[in-house]
């Protein structure tokens, strides 16, 4: 059997193959959390209230303040909110204010129901 001749490696292809590989990943793991803040009504008591911090949301939202500061986290580095780190407030924009509504042709939580367990 043959081995195939080593060929010099391209930095940049590999460069981006991984960075599509993290990005791919990461999107996997916010799917999860795009359902948490659909079901534990995040989404809805941010949208129109205006800046918030994760303690204003948890009590809110009824939830316990450590969680939704790392789903308002991830939410931020996935571009779905805004921080401001200035005040350390995080905002619905007020473009995406019909989505917790459902009240859009594609509702992105509803894809849950077919990888997600009930």
């Amino acid at each position: 059997m043959s081995t195939p001749a080593s060929q010099p490696l391209d930095q940049v292809k590999l460069h981006e193959f991984v960075m599509r590989a993290v990005g791919e990943m990461g999107a996997a793991m916010n799917a999860a959390l795009i359902v948490i803040g659909d079901k534990l009504g995040l989404y809805k008591a941010m949208s129109g209230a205006g800046p918030m911090t994760s303690a204003e949301l948890a009590k809110k939202s009824g939830t316990t303040e450590r969680y939704v500061r790392e789903w308002l986290a991830a939410q931020a580095a996935g571009g779905f909110i805004t921080y401001d780190a200035a005040s350390g407030k995080y905002t619905f924009p007020s473009k995406h204010s019909l989505w917790p509504t459902r009240r859009v042709p594609c509702f992105f939580p509803d894809f849950s129901r077919w990888w997600l367990p009930a």
